[in-house]
């Protein structure tokens, strides 16, 4: 019993998924149809990312670079543009959930060692929403990207004209909320010199997994099929580092299987199915903004999308439909949990912070979409 309640607290979104595919398979009874419902590739590419950033970070790759920027912050501001960059950047490669499980607890340690602990609430904010609008922008940045690249045949640039307009103002806005802060000199977090031969370690040790990146990327430019990739990715990292398997996040890999079965069921009866197209199609951008405050932006994707006619309009949604609500986007809860065991007296504050800059940042793209026409219904 204490097992399932631990599950449910920490995995609430995949719980839900598992019961609706449970609820829904009494409607639909279970058959072959079933198979046909999960799209494999999606779920075959998000496994291999995983695991291939989980070996970067096995390496110490992404804080060697953290100390390497950071030599170059001589004051608050400085440093704080750098943290805020280094989510919004990464996060279009390493994915929004890996840039602040990385830079986040970093942040809170080099804001510790400069002795400025009081400016980090709002820069701790601020990354989240770097993490989750930089993500944005690249197919591979965030879950639901991945997905809907896969099954849309996006052309590259189609998807850079859904997601490049908010996540260029999305840059700008948080570059201004950085810059005008009150400027103070930094103590001295610079780390020591790394030596050279631990260097070269570090580059040989990862040229595998930056094998293994280019032949993902390939797959997802629809280059490569996913098949020939998922068996080496699994055979080198048997090879190089079996420890990485536990480094994958399979409960969001059950969760898109759960998600697939449940729109699959619902698309089978006619009644729900012409209903849900009838309040989606036309009004993605919409509903997939209102969708996201509360089941999150992957869950969100995945059941709109069974009843949509504009991928890309729904794309755009979830993507800016992270930002709004903690549970909007997962990832926004990965810094609230290393905030909160930071300072577990000042949860209050930071949740009421962070409700106030991501609905300033979902007020401005909102608006921004209306300028553009995207919004409509």
């Amino acid at each position: 019993m204490k097992l399932l309640k631990m599950i449910f607290k920490n995995e609430t979104v995949f719980c839900i998924s598992f019961l609706l595919a449970v609820l829904s398979a009494f409607a639909v009874h279970p058959d072959r149809m079933y198979l046909s419902y999960p799209d494999y590739r999606t779920i075959a590419l998000l496994f291999c990312l995983m695991i291939i950033v989980g070996g970067f970070q096995s390496l110490g790759i992404f804080s060697m670079l953290g100390h390497f920027l950071l030599r170059g912050a001589g004051s608050i501001r400085g440093l704080s543009a750098i943290l805020v960059m280094l989510c919004f950047f990464s996060s279009m490669v390493i994915t929004n959930d890996v840039a602040l499980i990385t830079f986040v607890p970093f942040t809170l340690i080099v804001f510790r060692m400069s002795g400025r602990v009081e400016s980090v609430l709002k820069l701790v904010v601020l990354e989240t929403i770097a993490a989750n609008l930089g993500s944005m922008a690249t197919p591979i940045g965030n879950p639901q990207n991945l997905y809907l690249y896969s099954i849309a045949d996006f052309t590259a640039g189609e998807f850079l004209q859904a997601v490049l307009p908010y996540a260029g103002l999305a840059f700008v806005m948080l570059m201004a909320a950085v810059l005008i802060q009150r400027d103070e000199p930094l103590l001295d977090v610079a780390g020591g010199e790394e030596n050279e031969v631990q260097k070269g370690k570090v580059f040989r040790k990862m040229i595998p997994f930056l094998f293994l990146l280019l032949l993902c990327l390939l797959v997802v430019f629809r280059v490569l099929p996913y098949q020939p990739v998922l068996i080496c990715v699994i055979c080198v990292v048997l090879v190089v580092n079996r420890k990485l398997y536990l480094s994958v996040d399979y409960f969001l890999l059950l969760t898109f299987l759960c998600f697939f079965i449940f729109i699959g069921n619902m698309k089978r009866i006619p009644e729900i199915s012409g209903f849900l197209v009838s309040v989606v199609d036309g009004k993605e951008l919409l509903m997939g903004i209102l969708t996201s405050q509360i089941i999150s932006n992957v869950p969100a994707a995945i059941l709109l999308s069974g009843f949509s006619s504009n991928l890309s309009a729904l794309l755009t949604g979830v993507n800016v439909g992270g930002l709004g609500t903690l549970i909007a986007s997962l990832a926004s809860l990965i810094s609230f949990k290393f905030f909160a065991k930071e300072y577990p007296d000042k949860k209050g504050v930071y949740m009421v912070r962070f409700t106030i800059w991501n609905g300033i940042f979902l007020a401005v793209l909102i608006a921004e979409a209306l300028l553009l026409g995207n919004i409509s219904g």
